[in-house]
C-alpha cells in the first residue's frame, strides 16, 4: 500500500483475519487524498487516415479559420521569422471535441501567408512570409514548437497567435462546460497555462458527451 511504513504492514500481518479489514480501512482513511485517485484509463489511439506527418488527420468542421491569426507582429514575445528555428524543436498534439464531435485545428496557424505543398497524404502548409515559433503545418492537431532558444511555451500563447479566445469556458468558437485532458489525465487548471511539451497530447471536450482520451503513436511519426 502506497504511503504505509514497514511497521504498519508488519502490524497488519500480525492481526487476526477479521481485524485486518478494520485496520485496512483505518489506514486508508489516513492516506493523502491524492493516493485515492485512479490512474488514467488506457487511452485509445486517434482514428483517421494518416496525413503528411504520419499522424491521423483531424476530420470535421474546423474550430475556427486560420485566417484570423496574427500577420507577422510579435505576439507574447514570440516573433515571426523568415525561416523555421530549430534550436528547440518539439511537438504537442491538440484535439478538440464539441458535443462529442471532433472540431479540427486548422492548418496555417502561425504561418503567415501559407502555401499548400501537395503530398500523397494531403496538403502540408509552408510560409511565404514567416513562421511564428508556434505553428501548425497540417490538419492533424500537431503544434510545432520551433524556437531559437529552449523555453516554456503555453497553449494560451498559441491561441494568442491565432487570435482566438481560450478560457475555462471557451475554446475559439465553442463555449460551454469544458473537460481537459493532458496525456490522458484530467487537467483542472486554466487551459491557457498548459505547457506545450515534447510528445504531449492535449484534449479539450466542450459540452457532452466527453470523449475518452486519445493518444498518438509518436514512434511512427518522426516528429
Amino acid at each position: 500500500m502506497a504511503g504505509l511504513t514497514k511497521d504498519d504492514i508488519d502490524m497488519h500481518r500480525a492481526l487476526p483475519t477479521a481485524a485486518r479489514a478494520v485496520t485496512i480501512g483505518v489506514l486508508l482513511a489516513l492516506l493523502p487524498a491524492t493516493a485515492s485517485l485512479a490512474a488514467p484509463s488506457r487511452a485509445t489511439r486517434v482514428p483517421g487516415p494518416l496525413g503528411p506527418e504520419n499522424v491521423p488527420l483531424e476530420v470535421g468542421h474546423p474550430l475556427a479559420p486560420a485566417s484570423t491569426a496574427a500577420q507577422g507582429q510579435t505576439v507574447d514575445g514570440i516573433q515571426c521569422d523568415s525561416h523555421e528555428q530549430v534550436a528547440y524543436h518539439v511537438h504537442t498534439r491538440l484535439t478538440v471535441y464539441v458535443d462529442g464531435q471532433m472540431r479540427p485545428l486548422p492548418p496555417g496557424i502561425g504561418i503567415v501567408d501559407p502555401v499548400a505543398q501537395r503530398t500523397t497524404r494531403g496538403p502540408f502548409y509552408e510560409a511565404s512570409r514567416c513562421y511564428y515559433w508556434l505553428h501548425v503545418h497540417v490538419q492533424d492537431g500537431i503544434i510545432h514548437i520551433e524556437s531559437p532558444t529552449k523555453q516554456t511555451y503555453t497553449l494560451g500563447q498559441l491561441f494568442d497567435i491565432w487570435q482566438q479566445p481560450l478560457s475555462r469556458t471557451q475554446v475559439a468558437s465553442a463555449k460551454g462546460s469544458m473537460v481537459v485532458f493532458v496525456d490522458g489525465r484530467r487537467y483542472t487548471g486554466d487551459p491557457r497555462d498548459i505547457t506545450l511539451g515534447s510528445h504531449q497530447v492535449v484534449q479539450i471536450d466542450v459540452g457532452s458527451p466527453v470523449v475518452s482520451p486519445k493518444t498518438v503513436d509518436w514512434s511512427v511519426t518522426g516528429l
